[in-house]
């Protein structure tokens, strides 16, 4: 029995133990924020794919039945080790705004907008939502890109086929799916096909109260996602499909064209490597997202490894004070981009994959927002990303607006190898905006460091620290725990929940000489890890 901790909150949304196991594959697992995306993915790896075929499997299986983290019109990042060995490459399809972006377009109102982030407010939060906060979709290339250089000989149609079926079906309608859409609503009902996708009646779905949910399906993304298997990925940005999607971006008012379609490219390059005390080797995607403060987490608590076991309040308390401070350093010279001390609905989807031969893929693709743009494309049925809402909205400030420019984001996928380059290799990563970081960090200490099970490191409760102003601990912590977190900073005690409001959703692989394993964020409903025999 736990002792309810003085500081918890005074009303709690849940009074359960919650548990999730995890999977061992002889052909590999695959992980991911829905169970029937990660079953896809298995079943490819079964099939005989490998673990970059089943990652591009589940990725667009994702756009069909977790529509609001990811999917065709979406960016993103991956990071690949392939078998045998010692050095990941990064397939990079990060958000670049589009040639006509424009800051004028952008008018400021001369307030604040506390949202994922605390810029200025723009006139009608065009930055947020609508066709104006669209940034170049580049989620396709990236999976293409993914399946070209590390994938097998599997036809691209073959992989694509779990995700039109499930698009066919349609989104279950169920508790949760009533969850995610009421709390995008009030702005999903500002456009017209995306309210009659996801506003009934213009409500949310509800479920019915026996029986299997019903299903409701995504406009039009089976007939693009059946067209895409027929004549192939490239068509998205310079094919039939491509001049479709253009004129639909341009019928509702978007400045992404044709040309920004046909310039999308999603790069591959080796990737950046963090020391982990001399073990370890961290290999990030680098860049603009949230490595290099990883990097500086990392280094920070290069002198204060966890006890063996699990981590203690000092332990806490330390990373507590040195993320803090790589938050201020990565936020410095940006003025107005401080996170939002508000909280925020998590968004992002992130999957691992590792096959029976031991590669290793860690990838995370985003629309920024939960629902992103919340508009769906009617001719298409793609839903847009929201990426234009990563740029500081002040002309000529940093990370601001310009054509063509890549803003800073919070993305970290991962893939670990011992320093000596042998066994157990771990891949991971996490959906949750700012709170991705935090997770990351503490599942590699809690098995590098600590020795934990996977299992045991997807249950440990965490901490979140998400800017230099405050940390968040999760009520389940110890007392002694919660007390040394005050004593070095602002303190909000928080619930671990199933809508994952306060915390990231992390998920990790490992891969050893006995074999493949994985586990899924173990607060997350519609979550697993799936093993392929």
């Amino acid at each position: 029995m736990t002792t309810e901790p003085r500081r918890a909150p005074a009303y709690r949304t849940q009074n359960w133990s919650l548990a999730k196991p995890s999977a061992r594959g002889r052909k590999g697992v695959v992980v991911s924020q829905n169970h029937e995306a990660a079953a896809a993915g298995a079943a490819i790896l079964e099939a005989g794919g490998n673990a970059a075929d089943a990652a591009v499997a589940t990725a667009f299986a994702l756009a069909a039945v977790e529509p609001w983290n990811s999917g065709l019109g979406g960016i993103g990042f991956g990071v690949v080790l392939k078998a045998g060995e010692s050095r990941a490459q990064v397939v990079d399809f990060g958000p670049v705004a589009p040639r006509r972006a424009d800051p004028a377009d952008y008018p400021l109102t001369g307030a604040m907008k506390f949202d994922l982030f605390a810029w200025p407010e723009v006139e009608g939060d065009r930055n947020i939502h609508g066709p104006l906060s669209f940034c170049v979709p580049s989620s396709v290339a990236g999976y293409a890109r993914l399946k070209e250089r590390f994938g097998t000989s599997m036809p691209v149609g073959e992989l694509l086929q779990p995700a039109i079926a499930l698009a066919k079906r349609g989104l279950a309608q169920d508790w949760y799916t009533t969850l995610k859409i009421a709390s995008s609503a009030a702005v999903l009902r500002l456009y017209e096909e995306s309210a009659r996708i996801y506003l009934p009646g213009g409500l949310p779905p509800v479920p019915p109260y026996q029986g299997v949910p019903g299903f409701r399906t995504l406009g039009n993304l089976g007939a693009t996602l059946e067209h895409l298997a027929k004549a192939g990925l490239d068509d998205f940005y310079r094919g039939d499909l491509a001049r479709r999607l253009a004129a639909d971006i341009a019928a509702v008012g978007g400045v992404v064209d044709a040309q920004d379609l046909a310039e999308c490219r999603a790069t591959v390059r080796e990737a950046p490597v963090i020391d982990w005390r001399g073990t370890h080797r961290i290999h990030t995607a680098g860049g603009l997202t949230a490595a290099p403060t990883l990097q500086a987490v990392v280094e920070g608590m290069a002198a204060s490894p966890p006890p063996e076991g699990g981590p203690d309040s000092a332990w806490f308390a330390r990373l507590s004070q040195v993320t803090r401070e790589a938050y201020a350093s990565r936020l410095e010279g940006l003025g107005a981009a401080q996170m939002a001390k508000e909280p925020g609905e998590t968004c992002t989807t992130h999957l691992t994959v590792v096959d029976g031969e031991g590669t290793i893929v860690a990838l995370t693709t985003t629309l920024l927002s939960s629902m992103g743009s919340r508009l769906v494309l009617p001719e298409t049925g793609v839903l847009m990303n929201n990426g234009m809402m990563w740029f500081d909205p002040r002309p000529g400030s940093a990370n601001a607006i310009a054509p063509g420019a890549r803003p800073l984001c919070n993305m970290c996928p991962v893939v670990v190898t011992p320093a000596d380059g042998g066994y157990p290799r771990h891949g991971a990563g996490a959906s949750g905006g700012r709170r991705i970081l935090a997770s990351v960090y503490q599942m590699l200490a809690f098995t590098l460091d600590s020795g934990m099970s996977l299992e045991d490191a997807a249950h440990q409760p965490r901490i979140d620290v998400s800017g230099p102003d405050g940390t968040s601990a999760d009520a389940r912590l110890p007392e002694g725990t919660l007390d040394a977190l005050a004593a070095v900073g602002p303190l909000t005690v928080v619930e671990h929940g199933v809508l994952p409001l306060n915390f990231a959703c992390p998920n990790m692989v490992r891969s050893g000489q006995d074999g493949q394993e994985g586990i899924s964020d173990a607060a997350s409903p519609w979550s697993a890890a799936v093993a392929a025999n």
